[in-house]
């Protein structure tokens, strides 16, 4: 069908002023709906030194957004009372809706369910939270995990980013009609460069959570190969980068870029004069880096750790186990020393061919139609 709807993105994370980074994979996922429909994003999220509530609307990308600062309280009650003034004063606004597209179940995921019951509005979850993950699932209390059966129960449908988080979901007793989509690259954007240069560069991309991304094995890793690679360079961006300085200082690093976070585009063109792309996380579901750099036709070793095997061809890289610096270190040697046969043009028609616009766009496009069509 090729009817334009208008689909109301809500998400518990979203970029924001208060937080840069946060939700960016739904702020994709959004960007690729709004090729083909009308997407209205709200988010509301709580900043500090606020007496009342301010509002940022601006067109992004095709994308009508609209992000609700309101002040921080340490009332819960309180705090959810304001967030659903927020929110509803949006909705009344906008033009009608046709389904409500939530990301990250809890809690946003009550504002659909209030929709759907009291203005029969149907709605699908994107779901990336890492949470669900054991034994990660173990810190989320009885009340959380109830209302989120619930939420889910009542969705049209679920679409976590890998078949593993489904997995995991459905062993934590979240059920439902699950359907994976996966994130979302511009391979406008990230696609390969070819590079004549003898420096080889490696490159990290994160957020920069230290028990999550092992930024110190990586670390450990670079100090230790970098008297058997000459003319090596090291990339490490992402926000708060700089916390690690006096450890990359102990460690004798040198030949390093520590860099804050940057624009897209920007990671883009670091990536394509990468000769690998490392990940060392404890766990993940999809991280988007991983597919962008496929799409870049640069390897890439990772951690074998949640979805992420589900999206690794072989001969895009190497999969290791968490915490086994020995074996980031032999694979970065590998790749150095050309014993990895990868093929650029096959990794970017992988990611455009599964990963890219209109790909994921056309997966929600026909869930979409079969809500409305059912």
């Amino acid at each position: 069908m090729n009817k334009k709807l208008h689909i109301l993105f809500i998400s518990s994370w979203y970029p924001s002023s208060v937080f840069p980074t946060n939700g960016d994979f739904v702020q994709r996922h959004a960007e690729a709906v709004a090729t083909k429909h009308k997407v209205t994003v709200i988010h509301v999220v709580t900043a500090s030194n606020l007496n009342s509530s301010k509002k940022f609307n601006e067109k992004i990308n095709n994308v009508e957004t609209t992000i609700i600062y309101i002040p921080k309280t340490k009332n819960k009650i309180q705090k959810l009372i304001r967030f659903f003034k927020a929110y509803l004063s949006i909705i009344k606004k906008i033009e009608p809706i046709d389904v409500v597209h939530v990301n990250i179940t809890f809690p946003i995921g009550l504002i659909a369910l209030y929709l759907k019951w009291f203005h029969k509005k149907s709605y699908l979850v994107s779901e990336h939270w890492s949470g669900y993950l054991y034994p990660n699932n173990k810190s989320i209390g009885i009340t959380q995990k109830i209302i989120t059966k619930i939420i889910l129960k009542n969705a049209s449908f679920i679409c976590p980013v890998s078949a593993n988080l489904k997995n995991e979901m459905l062993s934590f007793g979240l059920k439902g009609n699950y359907v994976p989509v996966p994130n979302v690259v511009d391979t406008s954007q990230f696609n390969p460069l070819e590079i004549n240069s003898d420096e080889f560069i490696i490159t990290h991309i994160s957020g920069m959570d230290n028990s999550i991304k092992n930024i110190d094995g990586i670390l450990n890793t670079i100090s230790k190969i970098q008297t058997k690679i000459p003319k090596l360079i090291f990339n490490l961006i992402g926000g708060n980068s700089n916390k690690f300085i006096n450890r990359i200082k102990n460690l004798k690093i040198e030949n390093i870029n520590v860099i804050n976070q940057i624009p897209n585009l920007e990671v883009a063109n670091y990536l394509k004069q990468s000769k690998v792309f490392i990940l060392f996380s404890n766990y993940e579901n999809l991280p988007c880096v991983i597919l962008e750099s496929f799409a870049c036709g640069v390897p890439v070793i990772s951690t074998n750790v949640g979805g992420i095997s589900e999206y690794f061809p072989p001969n895009f890289g190497y999969l290791i186990e968490p915490k086994d610096e020995e074996a980031l270190e032999k694979s970065i040697l590998k790749i150095y020393n050309n014993e990895l046969k990868y093929n650029k043009k096959l990794m970017y028609n992988y990611a455009e061919n599964n990963f890219g616009i209109n790909i994921i766009s056309d997966h929600f496009s026909k869930l979409y139609f079969k809500i409305l069509t059912t």
